[in-house]
C-alpha cells in the first residue's frame, strides 16, 4: 500500500480499498469520542496530512466565537505518521484520526458528514499548514449568518498573497477564469483553502474527488443554486513541510481535470445558465 509520505512526495492520487468501511469506523469512534462535547455552530474542518510543525498553531488561530456564534475545530488526520493528532489535541481541536491516508477530498467529506452529525449550523475549513489565517473567519461567516449567501469563498486576488511561487499565481488567474466560463459566475480564486459554507449544504453536493476538491465542491454548490460570495483572504507562506499537491505541471494538469469533469457532470442537475 502507498504510504502517506509516498503521496506527500509525488502527489498521488487513488483509492484506498475498503475506503468507505475505513471511513465508517473512524467516524463510530469520533462520535463515541466527543458524544458529551459541546455542540458548536460553526465547525472548522482542516484537514491534516504530516503538519505536526504548524496544526496546532491553525487550531490556536480559531476565535472561540465568530459572529456571535460558538466554534470548535475539527481536526481529520488522514493517516499521519508523525504527532499531528496530538499536537492538533493539545491545542484544543477534536480530531477524527484515520489509519491509513485515503486523500484530502475523502478527509474533507469525513469532515462534513461529522460536522452535520454533531448538527452545525455552518462550516468552515483551513488548511493544516498555516497558509490561511482562521482569525479571517467572520468576514466569511458575516454573509452566512445575514443570510445573503450560502457559499463564501476566500479569495487571496481580491485580498493579499504572499506566496511568491509565479507559475502558482498565474494558475489561480487561469482557473479562475476557466471556472468562471464555465459556470457563468465570476471566481478568482478556484483553490482557495479558506471558506465557509452552509452544513447542510454537504449532503445535498456529490463530492467523489480524492483531492482538489476545493474545485468540486464549488463547482457542484453553483449548479444547485446555492448562492455564492468571494470575500477577500490573505494567503501565507507555507509555516513548516513540503506542499502534498506535487509538482506545478501535473498538480495543473489534475486541478484542470477535475474542473472541466465536475462541470460536465454537474450539467446534468446544472440551473439553466450552467448548462
Amino acid at each position: 500500500m502507498t504510504t502517506g509520505k509516498q503521496l506527500e512526495q509525488t502527489g498521488a492520487i487513488r483509492k484506498v480499498d475498503g475506503e468507505e468501511r475505513i471511513a465508517d469506523e473512524a467516524a463510530r469512534r469520533y462520535l463515541e469520542e466527543y458524544a458529551g462535547r459541546p455542540v458548536a455552530d460553526v465547525v472548522l474542518v482542516i484537514p491534516a496530512l504530516n503538519e505536526e510543525r504548524s496544526v496546532g498553531d491553525v487550531v490556536r488561530a480559531l476565535p472561540a466565537q465568530v459572529c456571535g456564534l460558538n466554534t470548535d475545530a475539527l481536526v481529520v488526520d488522514d493517516g499521519s505518521t508523525d504527532a499531528t493528532a496530538e499536537e492538533a489535541r493539545r491545542a484544543g481541536a477534536t480530531v477524527c484520526s484515520l489509519p491509513v491516508n485515503l486523500g484530502q477530498g475523502a478527509a474533507f467529506r469525513l469532515g462534513y458528514r461529522l460536522a452535520r452529525e454533531r448538527r452545525a449550523r455552518f462550516i468552515a475549513t483551513a488548511d493544516a499548514d498555516g497558509q490561511f489565517d482562521p482569525g479571517e473567519l467572520p468576514a466569511l461567516i458575516a454573509p452566512l449568518v445575514a443570510g445573503e449567501a450560502d457559499f463564501v469563498n476566500g479569495s487571496r486576488r481580491l485580498g493579499h498573497t504572499h506566496t511568491t511561487d509565479p507559475v502558482r499565481r498565474l494558475g489561480v488567474v487561469v482557473f479562475g477564469r476557466l471556472m468562471s466560463l464555465l459556470t457563468r459566475v465570476r471566481i478568482t480564486d478556484p483553490a482557495n483553502g479558506l471558506r465557509a459554507f452552509r452544513a447542510d449544504m454537504t449532503a445535498d453536493v456529490p463530492l467523489r474527488q480524492t483531492q482538489y476538491q476545493t474545485s468540486e465542491l464549488l463547482i457542484g454548490a453553483i449548479a444547485r443554486g446555492y448562492r455564492v460570495k468571494e470575500v477577500p483572504a490573505t494567503m501565507y507562506q507555507r509555516q513548516a513541510g513540503q506542499s502534498k499537491k506535487g509538482k506545478n505541471l501535473v498538480y495543473g494538469l489534475r486541478f484542470a481535470r477535475v474542473i472541466v469533469t465536475t462541470w460536465w457532470a454537474e450539467r446534468r442537475v446544472a440551473r439553466p445558465g450552467l448548462r
